[in-house]
């Protein structure tokens, strides 16, 4: 019998190598992808198919879809789970780097889901999860750009839930709060530094003072995550949204606080920062 396969995004560490080492012990057939291919070595000999994915090339999505279709034969689910986190007070950031963020978190999954559906429509079946966070359900100072995107990935797939229902394909959403990788190293290495004005100086301090981006205080594991994605794509009936960890579901709760209330308590974190 042919192994149900999954197309994993961002795999080179964090999150995404932990959700291709789950699938593999899962027994799928297990395409990880990265920006530099060199970065699966680990996962190629574990098992996995690798493969060189910037989702920020069109014709890369499409061209790697296109072949482990040729290999493989099907694809039960895509992962969309290659993304970073933009930090800085919204006048701080570029609309550059604003179109940069978006181009990697939300237009790179909108790539590859249209690169997917054609083949999962035909099948009737499939399974699309999108990695977003619980930042993309509240928004808080510094975290404006990163949210936007993640608010818009959140809206892209409640809509295609609903599109594609008929279909016989499922879309679901896995919300981590903050997660012990090297998330925020990662994208500090990679970005240059936000010029700041000096009007937000709190929120760059709430940062460095309370690890804010990753890790630290009721912090997930990459494990935990990869087992949420993993059920997700297993289940025949998915949830439309996981919150993954504690603080995730803390934070979501607030989200029915008063706006006023809600502000005034963020407000009252940053003082204290």
């Amino acid at each position: 019998m042919t192994s149900e396969t999954v197309l994993i995004t961002g795999a080179s560490s964090g999150i995404g190598h932990a959700t291709a080492e789950a699938f593999l012990d899962a027994e799928w057939s297990v395409w990880a992808t990265a920006r530099d291919e060199s970065d699966l070595r680990e996962l190629r000999e574990a098992g996995c198919t690798t493969a060189e994915l910037d989702v920020t090339r069109p014709a890369q999505c499409r061209d790697v879809v296109e072949e482990l279709l040729t290999v493989e034969g099907r694809l039960d689910c895509l992962v969309n789970n290659a993304g970073y986190g933009q930090m800085g007070a919204v006048e701080d950031v570029t609309t550059r780097r604003l179109n940069k963020q978006f181009d990697v978190n939300v237009y790179g999954p909108h790539r590859l889901i249209r690169a997917a559906l054609p083949h999962m429509r035909e099948r009737g079946e499939g399974t699309i999860i999108n990695l977003s966070s619980v930042s993309g359900r509240v928004s808080t100072p510094g975290m404006g750009i990163y949210s936007a995107s993640k608010f818009a990935l959140e809206g892209l797939s409640d809509a295609l839930r609903g599109e594609l229902k008929p279909h016989g394909i499922d879309v679901a959403l896995v919300e981590p709060g903050p997660v012990e990788t090297a998330f925020s190293a990662r994208a500090a290495d990679e970005l240059e530094p936000v010029e700041a004005s000096g009007a937000y100086d709190r929120v760059y301090r709430f940062f460095e003072d309370f690890d804010a981006v990753s890790g630290g205080f009721a912090s997930s594991q990459p494990e935990d995550v990869a087992a949420v994605v993993l059920e997700a794509a297993s289940t025949t009936d998915p949830d439309p949204r996981y919150p993954v960890g504690p603080a995730a579901r803390a934070m979501l709760l607030a989200r029915y606080a008063p706006d006023r209330i809600r502000d005034r308590v963020v407000d009252l974190l940053y003082k204290l920062a």
